[in-house]
């Protein structure tokens, strides 16, 4: 498995990312970028299976990226989990639009990040 954490708070990518290497016992690789144009090297340079992004960020945000990356044919199906303090619905609505494959509220709880991951990874 290897996944990709977006996020410019580097405390928020260290959560997420420890997280994600226990839940998976260490059979994962996770890359790390602090926004979306970080992101995208990254994406276009490694096989990506699974992304956490967040919504806020410099340079190219959370929206932006989604929709680059479901422009590209290779990445039409990748799973995309935003983890955002946005809550209103209508910015739900405009991420889902966007291409983002589920939503989190932060803050994060394990439980329900696992639950978003098992849609995606039953077997694990």
């Amino acid at each position: 498995m290897v996944a990709l954490v977006i996020d410019d708070a580097k405390v928020m990518r260290n959560i997420i990312a420890n997280s994600i290497k226990e839940h998976f016992k260490g059979d994962i690789q996770v890359f790390e970028a602090s926004d979306g144009e970080e992101a995208l090297e990254r994406l276009v340079a490694n096989p990506i299976e699974l992304v956490f992004l967040d919504w806020n960020m410099p340079r190219m945000n959370g929206i932006e990226f989604t929709q680059r990356v479901r422009s590209m044919d290779h990445y039409k199906q990748l799973p995309i989990i935003m983890i955002t303090s946005e809550a209103a619905r209508y910015m739900v609505v405009e991420a889902v639009k966007a291409g983002v494959t589920d939503y989190i509220v932060k803050p994060i709880v394990g439980k329900k990040l696992w639950e978003k991951i098992a849609k995606f990874f039953p077997s694990v």
